[in-house]
Order: C-alpha cells, then structure tokens, then sequence
C-alpha cells in the first residue's frame, strides 16, 4: 500500500469512527429523551418493547454470521468472493451484532432491576446464558478479525457447529424468561 493510500485509509477509518460515535451519542439521547418523555409506568412496556426488537436483531446476526464464515471458507484468500465475505462479515457484526447486543443489555438490565428480578433463580440461569451468548458474540468478533487479515484455521465443520450454539442458548433464555422454572 503506497502512503497516500494508507493516508486515506486513515482518513476514512477516523470518519467511520466519528460517524459511529455520533450515531452512539443520538441512540444514547434517545433513551435519555425516552425515559424522561415516557410516563414511568409505561416506560417498562417502552422498554420491553425496544429489548425485544434488540434481542431479535443480535440473535439474527448471532445466526447468520457463522454461516458467513461457512461460505467464507470455500473462497479462496484473496478472491474477490473472499473480499466480499469480508466486508459482508464486518458490516454484519459493526452494524447490526454489536449495537443490538448493547441495546439489548442496557434494556435488559433495566428491566431486571425495575422489576426486582435479581434476586431470581430464573433469572440467575438466564444471565448466565446470556453471558455465555456474549462471550460467543466476543469469539465471532475476533474470527471476523481473523476472516479479515486472512488468517483462518478453521474449517467449514467447525462453524457449522458452531453456528448451532447461538440457537441453543436462545431456546434455554427463551425458557428462562417465559416458563420461569424456578
């Protein structure tokens, strides 16, 4: 890469960046405006509402993304296919995954201390899961880094497997949340 081109490439990561961090920062106003426009009593069921929508995207995302990395592994590093998965990968995960996670755990934990769910069993079980699920959000972040500097050392197998586990601790949070078993 000349220096000119690595120039602008600097120059076009620290817009990206700047552009994401007000994209934060009006997310962030809207809450605030939320919670203060919204009547209390109906801020939960706001809440709820939003974490929901949250949960939904983070796990669309948690689901598709391995199976990126299926697809991933067929193309030859270099290609114009492998770039194109890149860049896939990366959008999928700066764009949807990561803000989606965040939202759905301020909301979430919100609603566990506004309605006095720490104290639990369900409630236990259910943000262990919901841990886990973001220690596997924090694996398939560093496999799109991985994916993205051509350094992958996993096979196709391997992801397909690894794409079931999002799912299984969707169903056990489900459980958790709906049943409230204990």
């Amino acid at each position: 890469m000349t220096e000119p081109d690595a120039r602008e490439d600097s120059r076009t990561s620290g817009a990206k960046a700047a552009r994401r961090a007000v994209i934060a920062l009006v997310v962030f106003a809207a809450i605030v405006a939320l919670i203060f426009y919204f009547d209390p009593a109906n801020l939960y069921a706001w809440a709820k509402a939003v974490h929901v929508i949250a949960v939904i995207s983070w796990m669309a995302g948690m689901l598709y993304l391995p199976r990126l990395f299926v697809y991933h592994c067929e193309a030859e590093i270099g290609s114009k296919q492998s770039e194109t998965f890149k860049v896939m990968e990366r959008r999928l995960l700066k764009g949807i995954i990561n803000p989606a996670m965040g939202v759905t755990w301020v909301l979430g934990l919100y609603m566990a201390w506004s309605g006095h769910w720490f104290l639990s069993g369900w409630f236990h079980v259910k943000l262990f899961l919901v841990l886990v699920m973001s220690g596997v959000h924090g694996l398939f972040s560093r496999w799109v880094r991985e994916f993205g500097q051509d350094r992958n050392t996993r096979s196709q197998k391997f992801y397909r497997i690894i794409n079931e586990v999002p799912t299984v601790l969707m169903i056990g949070i489900v459980i958790m949340v709906i049943v409230k078993p204990f």
